[in-house]
């Protein structure tokens, strides 16, 4: 199987591409991850994300009830 790509929402993603991905400074991202507000990996000196446990955390940051998007979560029927 050499040659093949894996999975997109599988991705490793470094930290730069972190940064870009979620339009913020790499410094921010280094400092979330070592507090642990954002879902990372070190791997030795190196940090690690995966993209699809990024969407997911971001998904759920952004419709939690403190942002005052939680009514539009998938199965809420309050209308």
């Amino acid at each position: 199987m050499s040659g093949t790509n894996p999975p997109q929402d599988h991705e490793i993603l470094t930290l730069e591409e972190v940064a870009h991905y979620l339009r913020l400074k790499p410094q921010t991202i280094y400092k979330w991850a070592q507090e642990k507000r954002i879902p990372a990996v070190k791997l030795g000196k190196e940090w690690r994300f995966r993209r699809s446990i990024l969407d997911r955390w971001l998904d759920e940051r952004m419709l939690s009830e403190d942002s005052g998007f939680g009514h539009m979560r998938e199965g809420n029927d309050q209308e």
